[in-house]
């Protein structure tokens, strides 16, 4: 059995490839070759192009066909109608900022999103709306046009070793130069899903074993359990050993602290993972607070 794996070095791409490994699967990634990581087994193939262009997808895969495609990274709608009928199975991921709300929670009414969002909740989709999340809607379409069996997976922010945004490391460096405090707006009681990247390649790989059940869906996933902005620095902190002091502040001047919040508005986005836990048996592999403290390890040896 043959897979591909689109990207494949980020932070759930390695825990992937390895689980496709013990799966039987013969495993190839395709990726700019930019981020190479020595956490992917030396038997992988490395296909080398820019997995956002019809055209360099077409040059990069030519003919090949697989039997199970892992769409991680890239121009999800083109990769899958490059790859539509050489694909036996299709899965991709994208993320929440598909939903309604997510990008302007003014939309709503009452404003900000449904908590827990599900997937059944509205997507944008009209013209005037936010154009990245229209796109990604559109983009979901076209790979079930294109494989009506795939799967799409809906990541949150992703967190853990080789992630490219490290919002642990704005309060890690702070603790490092010998601060105490730390600034947070209206006390960091913002709530949002995260997701650790081991359980979400282990969610995605739920899908891989599960084929029939999983066919012409789309799934929520992230942490079973969501933290506030407070509880994630209050983690670290004692990871640390030390003791950090939260200052409330008004969000308007918490400018420092869009590095832990992401965003600018303090609306919570919380998602409901609940349809791929009675579907596929999803659980979480590693807890939310042990996540972090892996995490915080992790950039420790990684600065």
């Amino acid at each position: 059995m043959k897979a591909l794996v689109v990207g494949g070095t980020g932070p759930t791409g390695p825990h992937l490839v390895r689980g496709l490994i013990r799966r039987g699967y013969e495993v190839a990634i395709f990726h700019r070759g930019t981020h190479e990581s020595d956490e992917i087994p030396p038997q992988v193939e490395h296909i080398h192009g820019d997995p956002h262009f019809r055209e360099t997808i077409d040059a990069a895969l030519q003919e090949r066909s697989f039997d199970l495609v892992l769409a991680t990274y890239g121009r999800l709608r083109h990769i899958a109608e490059s790859l539509r009928g050489r694909a036996g199975r299709f899965i991709g991921v994208g993320g929440v900022a598909v939903y309604r709300g997510y990008k302007e929670p003014q939309r709503l009414f009452p404003q900000g999103m449904l908590i827990p969002t599900a997937e059944h909740d509205a997507r944008v989709t009209a013209d005037d709306e936010a154009a990245f999340s229209r796109l990604m809607t559109a983009t979901e379409d076209a790979v079930f046009a294109s494989h009506p069996t795939a799967t799409i997976f809906r990541y949150p922010y992703v967190y853990g070793p080789n992630q490219l945004i490290p919002r642990e490391w704005s309060v890690i460096r702070r603790i490092l130069d010998g601060r105490r405090q730390i600034p947070l707006p209206e006390g960091g009681l913002m709530l949002a899903t995260h997701g650790y990247a081991e359980n979400l390649a282990h969610a995605v790989l739920l899908a891989v074993d599960q084929a029939d059940a999983s066919a012409g869906q789309a799934y929520n996933c992230g942490d079973e359990r969501t933290l506030t902005v407070r509880q994630l620095v209050e983690v670290i902190a004692r990871r640390m050993e030390v003791s950090m002091e939260i200052v409330s502040v008004p969000n308007h001047v918490a400018v420092t602290s869009r590095a832990l919040t992401l965003r600018e508005d303090l609306h919570h986005w919380v998602m409901d993972i609940g349809k791929i836990k009675r579907d596929l048996g999803y659980r979480d592999l590693v807890d939310p607070v042990d996540a972090i403290g892996r995490t915080v390890d992790w950039y420790l040896r990684h600065p």
